[in-house]
């Protein structure tokens, strides 16, 4: 331990809490470097089907999340190194630069992530040093499931039956104490601005429905608000499918997706809340949300890069286009159809919108439009404030019906969906101010009306709001 320095390499772990590479940096070492490095590719660059890697909205999050933890380092006495660039350039540059011993980080499975970090490890290794890899992204270990990685079942059904009642979760580890001072001489940087990757600064859009602020401090205050202040958590088995308000839904997964806060956390506090409410009803139905989320990860660990393919998991190709023109009209909101340009709006304000509203837009692209499920993927990779890999494609793959867990046919009636979720077109004419003297029962089918009811609402479809793409009954 003597002399030895390490590199700890922050990713998609951005805490202190919880932190598997954190803790063994500092067991082996008697300085530890914290580093960040703000991807190029991510924040500079295009999706193959040109949309931006990473939107305004998820990169203002992420820059908050690095404020702060560079903040939560100082106030342990140590600090936090940032650099812009390739990580596999910038820290090989810092570790050859100070001669550390290792670089520690937690490993990712998806093929960008894992190229980095395999380019990385190639390089360290030509100046004698090495990777040392920990995990921090899953509510279970891997090394506690009754089954190896690549024989995980296929159904969510069945792996919830073989992990729920029979595998305990590990209690988070706690923040350290204190943190070694960087004793070597090495430019801090500068966390960047909006404006250097590009963006304007954002415009805050009041119907948006919380206001997501970066980083493990806003993270934990979620998390006390949700489970003790406010006790949103009560009703989380009926609200969860709500779209309007901060209390609809648990609102973790943005924090989730950057690391700045571990599901282990969340389902410990779950665990100590069922444990005073009885309320096993909301428990239960966070609990298989958090296993969900660990499915589809396991998902893409088994079967890689399938998860980004057309044909998916399956490998049976649907017979979907990739027609740009009608894409457009999808992703701007101008398909005609209330419910669907409501929900694509929100996303396009504020980088995030409901599950219910996410499964029924792109329902309506792939089973409607037959537009290929891959540009939907991308866009949403692209928009939305808490894109994971793993999540989104392998949700994607599941309303497509390319995924592992298979079914015939997942066609969801966008109209049925609509009348059921917002019966009284609330949500839809949030959205669509332009609709808001349509009838409430009318709001759902508007190409219905007939001139005399158009006029009433003050509507000239094709020129207030467009005609819709297709007819939907």
């Amino acid at each position: 331990m003597i002399g030895r320095k390490v590199i700890m390499w922050f990713r998609q772990d951005l805490r202190l809490h919880d932190n598997e590479a954190l803790r063994d940096a500092l067991e082996v070492s008697e300085q530890v470097i914290p580093v960040y490095v703000f991807d190029e590719r991510v924040f500079k660059g295009k999706t193959r089907y040109g949309f931006p890697k990473t939107n305004k909205f998820r990169a203002n999050f992420i820059i908050e999340s690095i404020k702060d933890l560079k903040k939560s380092l100082q106030n342990k006495g140590s600090d936090l190194i940032i650099r812009v660039g390739k990580p596999e350039d910038e820290i090989y540059k810092i570790a050859k630069e100070i001669r550390t011993n290792w670089v520690f980080c937690n490993r990712e499975r998806t093929q960008e992530e894992s190229d980095v970090q395999d380019v990385l490890e190639k390089k360290l290794w030509s100046i004698g040093q090495e990777i040392r890899y920990s995990r921090g992204k899953m509510l279970y270990y891997t090394a506690d499931l009754p089954f190896p990685v690549s024989q995980t079942p296929d159904t969510f059904a069945q792996f919830k039956k073989e992990v729920e009642k029979i595998i305990p979760i590990r209690k988070p580890l706690s923040v350290p104490e204190t943190l070694p001072t960087i004793k070597v001489k090495l430019d801090k940087g500068n966390v960047p601005e909006l404006s250097d990757f590009g963006f304007e600064n954002i415009k805050i859009d009041n119907r948006r429905v919380y206001e997501f602020k970066g980083g493990e401090t806003a993270a934990l205050e979620r998390l006390t608000t949700y489970f003790w202040d406010k006790q949103d958590i009560a009703h989380y088995n009926k609200t969860k499918d709500g779209l309007i308000g901060d209390a609809y839904s648990s609102k973790f997964s943005p924090w989730l997706s950057q690391g700045c806060i571990s599901p282990k956390m969340i389902y410990h506090e779950l665990n100590r809340y069922f444990k005073k409410s009885k309320n096993k009803k909301a428990y239960q139905s966070l609990f298989y949300e958090l296993m969900w989320r660990d499915y589809l990860r396991l998902m893409g660990k088994k079967h890689g890069n399938l998860i980004f393919q057309k044909g998916g998991v399956k490998q049976e190709s649907p017979d979907l286009k990739s027609d740009m023109t009608i894409f457009n009209l999808w992703q701007k909101g101008r398909t005609g159809i209330p419910f669907v340009d409501a929900n694509i709006n929100e996303l396009n304000n504020t980088g995030f919108i409901s599950n219910k509203g996410r499964i029924a837009i792109a329902s309506f692209l792939v089973k409607e439009l037959k537009i290929n499920w891959q540009m939907g993927a991308e866009y949403f990779e692209s928009m939305l404030l808490d894109y994971d890999p793993c999540s989104n494609w392998g949700n994607w793959n599941y309303i497509a019906g390319v995924g592992a867990e298979h079914k015939e046919d997942r066609h969801l009636n966008i109209i049925s969906q609509a009348k059921h979720y917002d019966p009284n077109g609330e949500y839809t004419k949030l959205w669509l101010p332009q609709l808001k003297n349509v009838p409430n029962d009318c709001i759902h089918c508007i190409s219905n009306l007939d001139s005399d009811q158009l006029l009433e609402a003050n509507v000239r479809l094709g020129v207030d709001y467009p005609k819709a793409m297709i007819q939907i009954h």
